[in-house]
């Protein structure tokens, strides 16, 4: 029986996962999860799941899958552009006690989740008639804005194209959106506001505070959403709109999948009538998007699943403990 360690390293919540396949299938033996922000470096968040795995007899797996937001430098290393810290695997196995350890993009995991038992779970969002033979999208926002692309290849099988766009920049459209702007642009202390600024947790308080001037954390903004808060309606509308001009990008014909935490948490701003509406917004393009289903991941683990399915692949292929991945 094949063992998997899975982590998903996220600028709030470091997750990590236990696999195991039995009969064929991935079944998740147990999930440990901890706060980024509360190790002062990788090393000491790897000295906390050890020590975790230590003393609860999980040391053993075939391979470590490890997945982090940024693009990965020659399989193993990232700067995670919201962590804390940078990730560096050249001497995991030998410093922590890992197993070999794969470091992969963490929205590349949450494409492969989309080919793993958490798309069973999705919900719905928008109807659509999907095409397997086109473009499967995924793209969700947390602590920051991450999404990427399936191409099939072969039946059941996938290759997956990873993105930053969620740097880039974000488009405005009217004036009350360009007020908006020139007052968040100078809080956020960046150049030009990005999907990554918009459509995570920051984004969400940047909202709330300029229709209310309450400078809320994004978990009390949540708290105070209505189907009628403009907040509500303002962040539903820049999420369908990223998501609107995400699936045209790469033609998703297949279907579009929402991840993160920040709709898992709040299925309301993919559900509100706004999203709807912007989604589908489109003078060219609008029987084309409405032929797209969406559907919103709730598995908040879903990344682990996504990083499991991709160790299982690399296991597969004939991948041996102990050789130099």
């Amino acid at each position: 029986m094949k063992r998997i360690l899975t982590g998903d390293i996220g600028g709030t919540n470091s997750r990590f996962g236990w696999f195991a396949e039995e009969e064929g299938r991935l079944v998740l033996i147990k999930s440990l999860w901890l706060k980024t922000r509360e190790y002062p470096s990788f090393e000491a968040l790897m000295e906390a799941l050890t020590s975790s795995a230590e003393a609860s007899g999980d040391v053993d797996a075939d391979l470590m899958v490890l997945a982090a937001a940024g693009p990965v430098e020659q399989g193993v290393r990232c700067f995670p552009p919201n962590a804390p810290w940078s990730i560096d695997l050249t001497h995991a196995r030998q410093d922590f006690g890992l197993p070999d350890v794969l470091l992969i993009n963490d929205f590349v995991a949450q494409a492969y989740a989309c080919t793993s038992p958490v798309a069973e779970t999705a919900l719905s969002i928008l109807p659509g008639v999907s095409d397997p033979d086109s473009v499967l999208a995924v793209m969700g926002a947390g602590t920051g804005l991450g999404m990427a692309a399936l191409l099939p290849v072969a039946p059941s099988e996938y290759a997956v194209v990873s993105s930053e766009g969620g740097h880039a920049g974000f488009p405005f459209e009217r004036e009350e959106e360009f007020r908006f702007e020139r007052f968040y642009r100078p809080r956020s202390g960046a150049p030009y506001l990005t999907g990554d600024l918009v459509l995570s947790g920051r984004g969400l308080t940047a909202i709330h505070h300029f229709h209310t001037g309450e400078e809320l954390p994004p978990e009390e903004v949540a708290d105070r959403l209505t189907a009628d808060s403009e907040t509500l309606v303002w962040a539903a509308r820049f999420f369908g709109r990223a998501c609107r001009n995400y699936a045209l990008q790469v033609l998703a014909r297949q279907g579009l999948y929402i991840a993160g935490g920040l709709a898992a948490k709040n299925p309301l701003l993919v559900r509100h009538r706004a999203f709807q509406e912007e989604f589908l917004r489109s003078q060219t393009m609008h029987r084309v998007l409405a032929r797209i289903p969406v559907f919103l991941i709730r598995d908040e683990e879903s990344g682990l699943w996504g990083a499991a399915v991709f160790g299982r692949r690399i296991l597969r292929k004939g991948f041996r403990k102990g050789a130099n991945p």
